[in-house]
């Protein structure tokens, strides 16, 4: 390869790695918006925080076990203490590709960490952040895009439905079932009262923003600009993002009433999700029908969800989770051969004239991933909770809020004033609620 299309496919990576560690910001913003005022600046400093943190692990530990050498059942076992080598191949620097890759990991920890929100101690953030870098993101990734087992068998997931969405997204699962519901989410009989997030135009702001960074993260992934395959990767992205938004707004209509706003949010969301595998290997046409389910489904997931008790305070499961198995799903129907065979992973999906084997494969990736990201993170927050006696906040300091609690001051300090009672004339009537224990 000459040295014009090193540097061209070099500074086109590295842009999107802009593009993706940009979306820290969105997910600040949406965190913040969809939770109560009193913990909008928790959520932002320790977005901030765990960023950085996973960044440093990964440095250390999770580049290697992706994609380090002398590889094992697991992970890679070479490249620790990453220490900049020079080029990657012929096509583009291995500095920016790492750089790429970091941000992909702290994307996964962000949101994982969603599910911990509003009740979690902010040491349980760092630590779980390490062991997460360390045991449970690295592994999945190697076998998918380390060159592991599932690569082996062709597993298609060109920018991480499964190993980024769904690996946080059960994480975040098992968190909110070790940490139980927030205090006055449920009522004895079942019932959910709505802890409304308290600013939409933060949210939908968030949404956008992640938007822009999704298309480093989906059409950056093809780290080239030869061919000019990056352009085709962004139109399927942004056609299954609108697809979502729309399905969304229309599901909640005709099933609530209202076109429910944090619902567009979602399903927006949930198509950039669903098209996160899939971008790279189906037809347009086919992007948008992956959008537009991926808008129906994270709507009836998430009341699937709030009805099975789950508390769920950012939607990691129903916009990440679900949609992110789908869009894996999808490509075992959608995806062509030609596109297959261009990009040199796996072959065309049912629809195309691949029977089933594809969809196979599909399948078993997102069962065996999700199955191990569930199971290792409930391993280690469990761990956690019988070494540490407690990973949650008390419920004093729960009804008060995080900003105060875990950092000594406010986010809205203008707004909250400097008292717990002020906090508690905000909190949901609980009498009839179900208490949680004071220490979980």
């Amino acid at each position: 390869m000459d040295e014009a299309m090193y540097l061209m496919n070099s500074l086109w990576t590295m842009v999107a790695a802009i593009l993706v560690i940009f979306m820290i910001g969105g997910f600040i913003l949406l965190e913040a918006g969809s939770l109560r005022m009193k913990n909008a600046g928790h959520v932002a400093g320790k977005t901030i925080f765990t960023f950085g943190l996973a960044s440093l692990v990964f440095w250390a530990i999770g580049y290697g076990f992706i994609f380090g050498d002398n590889a094992n059942f697991f992970v890679g076992m070479s490249n620790f203490f990453y220490g900049g080598t020079l080029t990657e191949g012929d096509s583009l620097a291995a500095t920016v590709f790492f750089v790429f890759q970091l941000a992909f990991a702290g994307i996964a920890v962000t949101i994982a960490l969603g599910g911990f929100a509003e009740r979690a101690k902010f040491s349980v953030y760092v630590i779980f952040t390490i062991l997460f870098g360390m045991l449970v993101y690295p592994v999945v990734a190697h076998w998918i895009w380390g060159g592991g087992w599932l690569a082996e068998h062709g597993k298609q997931d060109f920018a991480g439905s499964t190993v980024v969405h769904l690996t946080g997204a059960m994480a975040a699962l098992a968190a909110t079932m070790v940490l139980k519901p927030r205090i006055g989410k449920f009522n004895k009989d079942g019932s959910a009262n709505k802890f409304a997030g308290h600013n939409q135009v933060y949210s939908a702001l968030a949404v956008l923003i992640l938007f822009v960074g999704w298309l480093g993260f989906n059409a950056g992934s093809t780290v080239s600009v030869e061919g000019v395959f990056f352009g085709y990767v962004a139109v399927n992205t942004v056609l299954a993002a609108c697809a979502g938004a729309v399905a969304a707004t229309f599901i909640s209509w005709v099933v609530l009433g209202k076109s429910d706003i944090p619902t567009i949010l979602n399903g927006m969301l949930a198509g950039l999700v669903a098209i996160t595998a899939s971008c790279a290997f189906v037809d347009v046409w086919a992007s948008v029908v992956i959008g537009l389910i991926a808008g129906v489904i994270t709507f009836f997931a998430a009341r699937f969800l709030e009805a099975k008790q789950i508390d769920d305070p950012i939607f990691a499961v129903s916009v990440h989770g679900i949609p992110g198995i789908w869009g894996t799903l999808s490509t075992g129907f959608f995806a062509t051969g030609a596109l297959a065979e261009s990009t040199g992973v796996g072959q065309a999906g049912l629809f195309y004239g691949g029977g089933v084997e594809q969809l196979w494969v599909q399948f078993m990736g997102v069962a065996v991933c999700g199955i191990y990201a569930f199971v290792a993170s409930y391993a280690i927050l469990w761990v956690m909770k019988k070494v540490m006696g407690t990973i949650r906040v008390s419920e004093e300091e729960e009804i008060m809020g995080l900003d105060i609690s875990e950092h000594g001051g406010y986010g809205y300090p203008e707004h909250l004033g400097a008292t717990a009672s002020t906090m508690k004339d905000d909190e949901p009537e609980v009498t009839n609620a179900t208490q949680q224990p004071k220490h979980i």
